[in-house]
């Protein structure tokens, strides 16, 4: 029943799928480079963005032996996608990585629409159908029929939301970092063997003290042994 109703809403033009669309482009960025200052670069990259109606996203920081880093993502309209990514490197000297991506999204947004307004359609159909039903079982088979449709509608508008969303606001993904003094420290085979020593030491202080703590048993369990010797030696006696 779907598919002959679905056939007539189409054949029947009551949507456009050749109209002029504006090309719908998802962007998005990934900026890697070195600083000396941290907190002046961070306050730097808030200024670029919140001129530009941004905000951040998210925002991590790093800690390794020799390394702080902090990475930030950036969410910012798309109109001022590529003037943001151009103050940033008018600000930055060099960048380790410097990524600008952009996908063509227009063909999907189009189909998903075009397929949106196809269901839509069916449903009124359906439901015209509904309000027509003579009997149980027709209402039930109307109604199943009903309840695909309206989640298969669900589910576009989800995705057609989702992508209005990352084709209007841009994303930035930007690592900078500082590489600080710190380094490994090499450890002699001299002070290994001197820190196996102590923690020989130290392992038997704890045996030892083990000891103390359960002295009373070991005289019981001293005394116990004598006394059976004892009574064994007196058995062999006699």
């Amino acid at each position: 029943m779907e598919e002959s109703i679905l056939e007539n809403v189409v054949s029947s033009k009551q949507f456009s799928v050749n109209r002029p669309q504006e090309q719908k482009l998802i962007k998005e960025s990934y900026l890697k480079f070195e600083t000396q200052d941290l907190d002046k670069t961070y306050a730097k990259i808030i200024g670029f963005v919140k001129q530009n109606g941004g905000f951040i996203q998210d925002d991590n920081s790093n800690k390794s032996y020799n390394r702080i880093s902090r990475h930030l993502t950036v969410r910012l309209p798309s109109v001022v996608f590529q003037k943001t990514i151009d103050s940033i490197s008018n600000y930055v000297p060099f960048f380790d990585t410097k990524r600008i991506s952009s996908r063509d999204v227009t063909e999907e947004f189009i189909d998903i629409e075009a397929r949106l307004n196809a269901k839509q359609i069916l449903e009124k159909r359906y439901l015209e159908l509904l309000s027509k039903a003579k009997n149980v079982k027709e209402i039930l088979d109307i109604e199943r029929e009903l309840s695909k449709i309206r989640e298969e509608i669900e589910a576009k508008q989800g995705r057609l939301k989702y992508l209005k969303n990352k084709v209007s606001q841009s994303t930035i993904n930007i690592e900078f970092y500082k590489l600080t003094a710190e380094s490994g420290v090499t450890v002699s085979y001299g002070t290994k063997m001197w820190n196996a020593i102590k923690s020989g030491f130290n392992g038997m202080s704890l045996f030892f003290l083990g000891i103390l703590h359960i002295w009373p048993f070991i005289i019981i369990i001293v005394i116990v042994f004598f006394l059976i010797r004892r009574w064994m030696n007196k058995k062999r006696q006699k």
